[in-house]
């Protein structure tokens, strides 16, 4: 009987900069580390009703018609194959599938792990291409998740021995709702208008922790860094408040204290500072 293994499949709209393929990854393995078998997974790539390719591209413009329907998008089918841990049997790989389902918490612990995958691929292939603008994506944005199990040939070519379908809606995740106590879309019509701007510290400690969350240390303790140094200034005085004050004075206490051991820590209380000021100013 052939291997089975657990997999995570999402389906996003539109084309992604990763060509088809297979692509066999170390997840969550640290530059310079050895890659260790127990740490690998297989990212398959497939783009499912792309259009047909045209012939020459017009460079100039042409009439539009407002009537004309908008041209279909592609959907990119990613499969992320826990290939590390195989299953004994199919009876215990159902039993897993029954079992991941039943919590919610799992299902997003998966989803999390194979988006992370995904990610480190579209970041690698940003750097080697030179690209800054490159794409990062989450779950929820996917227009359909399973959760299932298969052979390895089977995974590799989108088809399945069993799958169930599940919910990462924004209303069911806990990351959407802490973005919403937060109120963002006000914020953003502000920031439009005028009324309000970014600060230098907010990009800054966002691009920390997507290199913290993403694995890449050393990135995120030089975004920190800096960021760090950012709210200090631009954050000085902000709020009459006996909290801010406290963790502004832990935070300038931490400022030469950036090593990995404290990155996590000194992130958090940097987003503490943030999420205060937001709530506090409403």
């Amino acid at each position: 009987m052939a291997k089975l293994f657990g997999f995570v499949q999402f389906d996003f709209a539109g084309a992604l900069p990763l060509a088809d393929g297979r692509y066999l990854a170390g997840a969550g393995a640290e530059e310079g580390a050895e890659d260790a078998p127990g740490d690998q997974s297989v990212l398959v790539l497939k783009r499912i009703g792309a259009p047909p390719e045209g012939g020459r591209r017009r460079r100039r413009g042409r009439n539009a018609d407002p009537g004309e329907a908008p041209q279909p998008l592609p959907l990119t089918r990613v499969t992320t194959i826990r290939a590390s841990t195989p299953f004994e049997s199919q009876a215990e790989a159902a039993r897993w599938l029954d079992e991941a389902c039943e919590a919610e918490d799992t299902i997003e612990v998966l989803a999390s792990e194979a988006i992370a995958t995904l990610n480190g691929a579209l970041h690698a292939q940003a750097v080697a291409s030179a690209d800054p603008y490159g794409r990062q994506l989450s779950p929820e944005q996917a227009e359909r998740v399973l959760l299932g199990y298969a052979s390895g040939e089977e995974a590799a070519g989108g088809r399945y021995t069993d799958a169930r379908q599940v919910d990462l809606s924004p209303h069911t995740s806990r990351r959407r709702k802490r973005e919403e106590e937060l109120r963002p879309q006000e914020r953003v019509a502000a920031i439009l208008r005028g009324r309000e701007q970014l600060d230098a510290c907010e990009t800054l400690l966002l691009r920390a922790r997507a290199d913290l969350d993403a694995g890449r240390t050393r990135e995120a303790a030089l975004q920190l860094r800096i960021g760090l140094e950012a709210l200090l200034d631009e954050l000085d005085g902000a709020l009459d408040d006996p909290g801010h004050d406290k963790d502004m004075v832990t935070l300038r206490q931490r400022q030469a204290q950036t090593s990995n051991a404290s990155i996590e820590e000194t992130l958090g209380i940097c987003e503490r500072v943030l999420r205060r000021r937001r709530v506090l100013r409403g």
